[in-house]
């Protein structure tokens, strides 16, 4: 089964609140779509997900339509869609990292092979071993008074788990954002994000302002490549650290576990290069003892899907998702949305592939230009 064509868009969707984080306020989310049309008439969708450019990792929305449309897809046309093992060492002999990029057509691939086959995905990677995952809204509206509010609205729709972004204001500040949510709802699940935002001193003074709060983890205190510092701080905090931007590649995971730097995992598709590179972080976890979290980069439906097909297919997935991307964007671009009831995310779809249809029209409302096509 060979591919025939593949197209990318580049699109921008607004926010209905600016997300603040120490590393930017986010107002819109910048997205790569991937199509790719087998010569059996089957279509497959992938997408990545940009955070204001190249911040939250190297990457951009432009420099992954750059490696998409000029460095992997022309090298894809006339291969096998049906060997995703083998096409994706064959695009990481084409490009070094660029994760974000290989992980949309990646995912498309998935679409394409599920759609091929008449499988959902989930079946294509082994069944399912849950149906549905526990969601952690991020409260990062800005102020204590806009994070209760989110909070008592989420917790009135079954939501049990919040996580707080962190490292912009003083660590104090941070602490007392916790200690409110805490006394309001003593029953939650609480965790506390960075972003990279604290230097190791900072980190410390942190986990022990935050231990009284009884949190399930600190995700990502220090810069990534501070891998000492993220060590030093694992070892002597009570509460535990989760490596996110940490975790780029299955040889940083294994620098993670060998260090004894961290002890959750944080996983994204879009940072894992997709799904092969997802399971090999859930095997590594496994082996590891660690438990796994499932990220957030606002997905829309589409990639939302791709995400709930890793969570219900991976048993090492047990402390939820955020996977809310859908609930914060001001329009759709697929004519499904994600399930959510009562503080969970559904995988409520048996359809082949990732059973999502796209809705181009929208797509191109919000597109910077149209189609690039790529063909013989």
């Amino acid at each position: 089964m060979k591919i025939k064509k593949i197209s990318t868009i580049v699109v921008d969707i607004p926010l209905t609140r600016p997300h603040v984080m120490s590393l930017m306020t986010v107002k819109e989310v910048n997205y790569l779509f991937v199509r790719i049309e087998g010569e059996n008439g089957a279509v497959g969708w992938g997408e990545t997900s940009i955070l204001g450019g190249p911040t939250w990792s190297e990457e951009s929305v432009e420099s992954c339509a750059a490696v998409v449309n000029k460095y992997v897809g022309p090298y894809l046309i006339g291969r096998d869609f049906e060997r995703i093992e083998e096409l994706r060492h064959f695009m990481e002999t084409l490009v070094r990292g660029n994760h974000f990029a290989l992980a949309a057509v990646e995912l498309a691939l998935w679409d394409l092979l599920g759609k091929t086959r008449g499988l959902p995905v989930y079946d294509l990677l082994g069944g399912k071993c849950r149906d549905k995952v526990p969601m952690s809204w991020s409260l990062a509206a800005g102020s204590i008074e806009a994070d209760l509010k989110e909070a008592e609205e989420m917790w009135a729709k079954g939501n049990f788990i919040f996580k707080f972004k962190t490292g912009l204001k003083r660590v104090d500040e941070d602490a007392e954002r916790i200690r409110v949510i805490r006394e309001a709802f003593p029953e939650a699940w609480l965790r506390a994000d960075a972003n990279q935002g604290w230097n190791r001193a900072q980190a410390l003074r942190a986990c022990a302002l935050f231990e009284p709060y009884n949190l399930d983890f600190i995700e990502q205190p220090v810069p990534k490549t501070d891998m000492e510092s993220l060590e030093y701080i694992n070892k002597h905090s009570n509460v535990p650290i989760m490596a996110d931007e940490s975790l780029e590649s299955i040889q940083a995971a294994s620098q993670l576990v060998k260090r004894d730097a961290v002890g959750v995992f944080g996983i994204k598709l879009s940072k894992a290069g997709g799904l092969l590179g997802g399971k090999r972080l859930a095997a590594i976890a496994e082996g590891a003892g660690f438990p796994c979290y499932v990220g957030s980069m606002f997905e829309t439906p589409l990639c939302n899907a791709a995400h709930l097909h890793f969570c219900c297919s991976t048993p090492q997935v047990v402390l939820g998702c955020e996977l809310f991307g859908p609930m914060l964007l001001a329009d759709q671009v697929t004519e499904e949305m994600t399930g959510f009831d009562k503080g969970y995310v559904l995988l409520d779809s048996d359809k082949p592939g990732f059973g999502i249809t796209m809705n181009e029209a929208k797509l191109k409302k919000y597109a910077r230009g149209g189609f690039f096509d790529i063909t013989d």
